[in-house]
């Protein structure tokens, strides 16, 4: 059996109007896909889907954190995150998703499977580049964090450049200065 067909929405046979649906998302679902990237996932995510005459609209809403490891010092943490994404789904003589957010389906079909649409969701949600809280606010102690400030290059009044300039080109900073 498909595991991702627990994201199929079978749209025939519902009224038009308005339906809801809530999937939980965790690790599992991104190991169907085999992206290792995050540590654990713990999203809610909300479709609200409107069935018209001739198309489909759905609203996807993401809520939740990822664990993911800080760039910067390798520390885990918990990523939240927010996202939304709307799609048309129309209906045509076959299936195209060229467009992001129109997908034109088949005419005889009857489900539509939206495990791609999430996934996407979720991904495009994680900042690219992920620093832990703790390294913004100076509350994180790491020793990796201790390792890159002893290493890190000092300022031009930490050492002394002074003293250790070419006379030569002091005569050459002063031609800037005078003018």
């Amino acid at each position: 059996m498909n595991p991702l067909k627990a994201f199929d929405i079978q749209f025939v046979g519902l009224k038009l109007g308005s339906h809801h649906y809530e999937y939980k998302i965790e690790q599992t679902f991104f190991e169907l896909f085999e992206f290792e990237e995050y540590n654990s996932v713990d999203v809610k995510i909300s479709i609200q889907l409107e069935k018209k005459a001739t198309l489909l609209d759905l609203h996807f809403l993401a809520e939740g954190f990822v664990n993911v490891n800080c760039d910067v010092t390798n520390e885990p943490y918990s990523q939240a995150i927010q996202s939304e994404f709307s799609l048309v789904v129309k209906f045509g003589p076959e299936y195209n998703d060229d467009n992001e957010s129109i997908l034109v389906i088949p005419q005889g079909a009857y489900l539509v499977n939206v495990a791609q649409y999430i996934y996407e969701l979720i991904v495009l949600a994680v900042p690219h580049k992920r620093i832990h809280p703790g390294v913004e606010d100076g509350s994180l102690d790491s020793d990796i964090l201790k390792t890159l400030e002893k290493f890190s290059p000092k300022g031009p009044n930490d050492n002394n450049s002074d003293k250790d300039t070419d006379p030569r080109w002091d005569s050459l900073k002063k031609l800037l200065t005078d003018k």
